[in-house]
């Protein structure tokens, strides 16, 4: 009896194939499987948000997707956004408003502004701050990540 399942997912634009066993998370898979320890894993339960990523353009808890449902799809994970010393405009947003403390959220908390900023005029804070709701941070109080995703608005102007 075959105990895993083939599976092939494009993830920042690149394909992989691989065999998985048919329980395993999405997350897990990211993180150790390919090697992606940008997403990170909180609760488990898809509560946090600590794990979010983008599958086929849309948020999504990747502890709450098993690997084997992501065949066929593209997913996004913090990793596509930019790297330290070419980091994308709402990273270094994040990093002028100082907001990220420890930096547990910070993975979570982008990838769902990048969804946000690409899909909707945002164009109050509290649009915002509905927007980031299903994203636990313990450390900022929300303030700081609301002017970061306000000031990437400011220079857009719109939904991007």
């Amino acid at each position: 009896m075959k105990t895993t399942r083939d599976i092939t997912v494009t993830v920042n634009g690149s394909a992989y194939e691989a065999a998985v066993e048919p329980r395993l998370l999405l997350a897990d898979f990211l993180r150790h499987t390919l090697g992606l320890t940008g997403t990170h894993v909180g609760c488990e339960h898809g509560v946090c948000g600590a794990c979010t990523v983008l599958v086929d353009g849309d948020s999504a808890r990747s502890c709450l997707i098993l690997a084997v449902q992501a065949d066929g799809r593209s997913i996004e994970t913090v990793e596509s956004l930019g790297r330290i010393g070419r980091m994308n405009e709402l990273q270094e947003s994040f990093h002028e408003h100082h907001a990220l403390q420890c930096g547990f959220c910070t993975p979570g908390m982008l990838m769902t502004a990048t969804d946000l900023l690409r899909k909707y005029p945002l164009a109050t804070d509290d649009d915002i701050r509905k927007g980031i709701s299903g994203n636990l941070c313990r450390c900022t109080g929300y303030q700081h990540i609301v002017k970061a995703i306000r000031a990437v608005v400011g220079k857009t102007g719109a939904a991007r």
